[in-house]
């Protein structure tokens, strides 16, 4: 990987993209930091000592919604709009039909993407103020509460352009990038506030070193499961056409153990904790409270067993919605390709399923488990200053950071590679 990036920053135009992106990083920073008028700084940091779905919102903004930035809705609208659009594609055919019609097809779901993000971003404004100025944490009259849903929505929708951004002229995806960085912004003040309680002896050595054991031990297992693919062999008929014969190659069909990401942890997190946001707008309601903490992961051992059945039900739903079992085995009849040893049509169809269902079993298994992780791990180290440790955050960095080194080194082979005549 160290090659990797040496390497890059000797090339002026790959220097020039890993570049492009640190500077892109930079204003986010600063617009990190920006607040908006009227929030009681105090009361909004008691606020989000409860946690609940606040804090993991905090987290994907970097930390910008607890400071209630112009960047405090970061880029979430723009993730929930991509999982809506991506999800009516299958449910109505007109979108169906158009996310088929290639490249100009593509641009048009961006477009309403787009448009649905805005849309989103205002409307989880309004709501944020609304419960921040019922707590008394916000004072604004309502042309400066209207100032301030016109902002944070503008704060996403440039977010969203700063992430297309990186695509086109950084390296990798941008919007996870943009998401990468929100999280990485948070550590320094971690690491900071771990170390002030390891100096004051607040924390001992052996917690220290049994934290560290289980972050590692942790990414290796990220990593392990990123990576792992189930190859399925393919053969490829032989057809003659002319005096040529194309295909009778061999080659396979690559299926990958944790093929729904991250999507199964951000669902199960909404659907969990929303009984504390219920709670957080209407207190007063008896027993709501009581029930929501006791559905809160990591409170108890029935709330964190709802949890981890929750993630692998909606592991399960995400890929076979992004992985379409169908659709692939007709694609295989149709080119003449088969995998060795089961008929095409239906046979394949049910091997295919079936060998999906298994390997998508211990993918939902893995992403339970680094789910309840992030709560665990304080329970069993005494380390509660350090939160990426579990759950969506090491899962988008990890998965992040080896995406970004794939490309990286795939920009690399594309300059360096000869071709066949010399």
């Amino acid at each position: 990987m160290l090659q990797s990036l040496i390497a890059a920053f000797r090339l002026p135009d790959l220097r020039k993209r890993i570049l492009f992106v640190f500077g892109m990083f930079a204003v986010y920073v600063v617009g990190l930091h920006i607040p908006v008028p009227g929030v009681d700084r105090a009361a909004m940091e008691r606020l989000f000592t409860q946690g609940g779905l606040l804090g993991l919102l905090d987290v994907f903004s970097g930390g910008a919604l607890k400071r209630y930035t112009i960047f405090a809705m970061g880029i979430a609208p723009y993730i929930n709009a991509s999982i809506i659009m991506q999800l009516l594609s299958i449910a109505v055919p007109s979108l169906e039909a158009l996310s088929k019609e290639g490249e100009h097809g593509r641009k048009k779901i961006s477009q309403y993407t787009r448009y649905l993000t805005v849309g989103l971003a205002a409307l989880q404004a309004v709501g944020m103020n609304a419960m921040f100025q019922r707590s008394g944490i916000l004072e604004a009259t309502p042309f400066v509460f209207f100032q301030i849903v016109i902002t944070l929505a503008a704060g996403t929708a440039f977010l969203m352009w700063v992430g297309e951004q990186i695509t086109d002229r950084g390296i990798g995806n941008g919007v996870s990038m943009v998401i990468f960085a929100g999280i990485v912004a948070s550590l320094p003040f971690q690491i900071s506030q771990t170390w002030d309680l390891v100096s004051k002896r607040a924390i001992g050595i052996p917690s220290v070193i049994a934290f560290l054991t289980l972050f590692i031990g942790t990414v290796v297992g990220i990593v392990a499961i990123q990576q792992a693919q189930r190859k399925i062999p393919i053969q490829h008929v032989k057809r003659v056409v002319g005096n040529k014969v194309y295909g009778g190659s061999t080659s396979f069909l690559p299926l990958r153990v944790n093929s729904a990401g991250v999507i199964p942890i951000i669902f199960a997190v909404s659907i969990q904790l929303f009984p504390m946001t219920l709670a957080q707008f209407f207190p007063n309601v008896r027993g709501l409270q009581a029930f929501s903490n006791w559905l809160q992961p990591g409170n108890n051992i029935w709330a964190s067993l709802i949890y981890a059945l929750v993630i692998v039900f909606f592991t399960y739903f995400y890929t076979a919605v992004t992985f379409n079992v169908t659709d692939v085995s007709e694609n295989l009849k149709k080119y003449g390709s088969f995998i060795p040893g089961i008929r095409p049509g239906k046979p394949t169809l049910d091997y295919l399923d079936r060998v999906m269902t298994r390997i998508t079993l211990a993918g939902a298994i893995f992403l339970a488990l680094i789910a309840l992780m992030q709560y665990w791990a304080p329970q069993l180290t005494g380390v509660h200053t350090f939160y990426l440790i579990g759950g969506t955050s090491l899962l988008i960095v990890v998965g992040v950071a080896l995406e970004t080194m794939q490309a990286i080194e795939a920009h690399l082979l594309m300059r360096n590679y000869e071709g066949f005549i010399k």
